[in-house]
């Protein structure tokens, strides 16, 4: 039997204590206030899935998702809120320059999507990617005032009406240009999807507030990457009718490895035994090791329950990932 997370055992006992599976058969949907949530856990962990793979156990079994429609109200039902993003390793990367009197901020060390977004802004990746200068006008928190949308029903494919009403959305980086404003979302790791939501959301409010185009982008950065999706709303009441429109993908610097690095490597290193009592690695994305020991480097304090919150793992790549990250440090040759 696998192990259940805090959030799986929370949302349990409220959808047994409401009923919540029958209501959801009868009318497609439940509303359920943070009040009600707050009686469990706190809200603000219950509701924060950025990834299809964050959701509780009783969600993923049941093909439900979860929607705010107000600051303090949340609406569930078998809804189609999250996008895959593509994976195309053949995108060429673009080397960037990374200007030289810069000291207060080290492309080398990026610990945060706000130090993501910071770096690709100096380093003019975002003037790049948007053909055009741009100046970083807004970020953070804001109320998303009143709007309706319809979002796909995944059992019926049909679409569902929800009507928000100052619900809470957040912008990890507005740029606006002479005739766009662009909208961000930052990831610093490598994902699989993302919550639409996290744009959709921005985006409505921003286009009742600027006359200039708005254009919706997922940043995704690992490995020392940028990776941009360009997307677009076909239909502005539609949350699904997002269309991916570019992907671009640039580095700061160059990595490129040739013959004598890895022969120079080899000749320094020395190999050390198998660590005891560390698990043998099981993760099978290496990026995701690699973006795990950042995040743990940046908070030491971590635990496997954090990971499983604020990242996209559920709790059994949480094992696995750090597992390979204690196994990755345990093992690290001593070449210096």
């Amino acid at each position: 039997m696998s192990e259940k997370s805090k959030n799986d055992v929370a949302w349990e006992s409220l959808f047994e204590k409401h009923n919540i599976l029958e209501k959801i058969n009868i009318t497609g949907e439940y509303k359920i206030s943070a009040t009600e949530i707050n009686t469990k856990r706190e809200a603000r962990l219950m509701t924060k899935f950025d990834h299809h793979i964050n959701l509780p156990t009783i969600f993923k079994k049941n093909d439900l998702t979860i929607q705010p429609d107000s600051r303090g109200t949340y609406m569930i039902g078998k809804f189609e809120s999250y996008k895959k993003l593509p994976k195309n390793p053949s995108i060429s990367i673009q080397e960037i320059h990374f200007p030289e009197y810069i000291q207060t901020l080290n492309p080398i060390n990026i610990y945060s999507e706000a130090a993501s977004i910071l770096c690709a802004y100096n380093a003019e990746i975002i003037k790049d990617l948007l053909g055009q200068e741009v100046f970083f006008t807004v970020s953070g928190r804001m109320s998303t005032g009143k709007f309706d949308y319809f979002i796909n029903n995944t059992e019926f494919n049909s679409p569902c009406k929800i009507s928000v009403d100052s619900s809470q959305c957040e912008i990890d980086g507005g740029f606006e240009g002479d005739d766009i404003f662009a909208i961000i979302e930052a990831k610093n790791q490598d994902v699989d999807d993302f919550l639409i939501r996290q744009l959709y959301y921005p985006y409505r409010l921003w286009k009742n507030k600027t006359s200039k185009k708005v254009i919706p982008i997922f940043l995704s950065h690992s490995n020392d990457i940028f990776s941009f999706y360009i997307y677009k709303f076909t239909n502005d009441d539609n949350y699904n009718s997002i269309e991916l429109v570019e992907q671009k993908r640039y580095q700061i610097g160059s990595n490129d490895i040739e013959l004598k690095d890895i022969t120079d490597i080899l000749e320094r290193a020395k190999i050390k035994p198998e660590p005891e009592g560390v698990p043998l690695p099981q993760a099978d994305v290496f990026a995701r090791v690699v973006d795990l020991l950042i995040q743990i480097y940046s908070n030491t304090s971590l635990s496997q329950e954090d990971i499983t919150t604020n990242y996209a793992f559920d709790i059994r790549q949480a094992q696995y990932y750090t597992n390979a990250a204690i196994y990755r440090n345990s093992r690290k040759t001593q070449r210096f």
